[in-house]
């Protein structure tokens, strides 16, 4: 099993390195920091060992990269439901949906490449946190809501190397 293991340099930081096979890779990571006590809507990203699921991808803004990882294309309706008190909590949903969710399909490129990580999601525990994932960076690594983003050609480098079984490690500084 390969893990990537994710770390900030001090307590509260929003920026940190992965290592995976001896490779060093930048990051950016939520806005509180990495913590240990995940909830909804604290911009922390969670402590903990994360199965990697799946590979999203917007295949209208760029070639799919090379993965073993199930692969599921975004669409224009594709959200992810973030309301605690919903039954599809933290889960996938089409749009449009009646309760608080994110959309996939973004005007910007954060969501290109969206790797779906095995957080609060067996079982799906409410206000534990939500759409937790890895995807791609702004150019300046400036924070994210809690998840943990790399630039495109390290997270291809990083879904070229892992696949199923493998496990994101997120770990306090």
């Amino acid at each position: 099993m390969m893990e990537l293991i994710v770390t900030a340099e001090s307590k509260g930081a929003t920026q940190g390195w992965a290592t995976l096979n001896g490779q060093r890779f930048r990051c950016a990571l939520g806005r509180g920091g990495i913590i240990v006590d995940k909830r909804e809507g604290d911009g922390g990203t969670p402590v903990g060992a994360f199965p990697l699921r799946r590979l999203l991808v917007r295949t209208d803004k760029g070639r799919q990269p090379a993965t073993r990882l199930p692969v599921t294309v975004i669409e224009e309706d594709d959200g992810w439901c973030d309301a605690p008190e919903d039954i599809a909590y933290n889960r996938a949903v089409a749009l449009p949906y009646a309760a608080s969710h994110e959309r996939l399909w973004r005007g910007d490129h954060l969501y290109d490449l969206v790797l779906v990580i095995g957080h609060n999601d067996d079982p799906v525990v409410p206000f534990m946190g939500s759409a937790v994932f890895v995807h791609l960076a702004h150019a300046d690594y400036r924070p994210t809501e809690g998840c943990i983003a790399f630039d495109r050609p390290d997270l291809e480098k990083i879904l070229e190397t892992m696949g199923p079984g493998d496990r994101v490690v997120v770990r306090e500084p």
